[in-house]
């Protein structure tokens, strides 16, 4: 554990633990990028419509775990939920590191 993990907790952790809730996993990029590998079961809002889908993803299975590329369009991702009243998001960063932990449970 570094010391990043003890200042602000293991983010590895934390995102099983929302996986092994069975959330909802929402890949943000775009829609050639979902197509050419995805996480199973995950759902593709690109992130431009997120903000017309909140209504949507409000309505989803909780916690709502966002991924994209690399991690930065699910980090703004995550703060538009939060500031819709989407209290139970989570940024999962890279979608091949949140299907690895998936994978893992």
């Amino acid at each position: 554990m570094g010391l990043l993990d003890l200042l602000f907790g293991d983010k590895s952790t934390l995102l099983k633990e929302a996986l092994s809730k069975n959330g909802s996993i929402i890949d943000v990029r775009t829609t050639e990028e979902f197509r050419s590998g995805s996480i199973k079961g995950s759902i593709n809002i690109p992130m431009d419509k997120i903000s017309s889908s909140q209504k949507k993803i409000s309505k989803m299975r909780q916690p709502i775990i966002v991924c994209c590329a690399s991690g930065s369009r699910s980090a703004s991702a995550k703060m538009m939920l939060k500031s819709s009243g989407i209290s139970e998001v989570l940024n999962g960063g890279s979608w091949g590191k949140v299907d690895r932990l998936k994978s893992e449970l």
